[in-house]
């Protein structure tokens, strides 16, 4: 055995100790944790669980559902430095590409991710569904995901 078939089987071995077999989290693992931690830390109260699903990302933008008690809706994030940032929340428009392109998300990638939330959604539950389009209109947030105290155009982190 040569020194660097050595040096790579203690380097597996090392590696299968902290991470077992099938434990390995994908990046769409982890962006869906951060997007479901970020959600539930700003909106779930002991009296109104915050549910978040399904979460779909495309690039640099996330689009999450979630239900809190009888209402519901679907969130826009965008990965920021890192770290994701909530930009708005909105019901229906979220899942049409031209409503995500005027957020600032490209043709391709506002497609995409329309077609991936129709898929992810078609497996919900339909009353689950029926919630997430419950959210009447757009409500962009301030850079800090906070609910704007007026209202003014565009979206947190959109193009000039």
């Amino acid at each position: 055995m040569t020194r660097t078939q050595l040096l790579g089987g203690v380097a597996a071995y090392l590696l299968g100790l902290l991470v077992p077999a099938g434990a390995a989290q994908t990046a769409a693992d982890v962006g869906t944790a951060a997007i479901r931690k970020l959600l539930i830390d700003r909106f779930d109260k002991p009296e109104a669980r915050l549910v978040v699903a399904p979460v779909v990302m495309r690039g640099r933008h996330a689009v999450a559902g979630w239900v809190q008690g009888e209402r519901g809706g679907r969130a826009l994030l965008l990965l920021e430095h890192g770290k994701w940032k909530l930009v708005a929340c909105a019901g229906d428009a979220f899942k049409e590409a031209a409503e995500l392109e005027l957020a600032g998300i490209t043709p391709a990638d506002a497609r995409s991710l329309a077609k991936s939330l129709a898929a992810a959604e078609a497996k919900l539950p339909a009353e689950q569904v029926r919630k997430l389009s419950l959210f009447e209109g757009v409500m962009r947030m301030d850079a800090d995901g906070s609910r704007p105290p007026h209202a003014h155009g565009g979206y947190a982190g959109s193009k000039p």
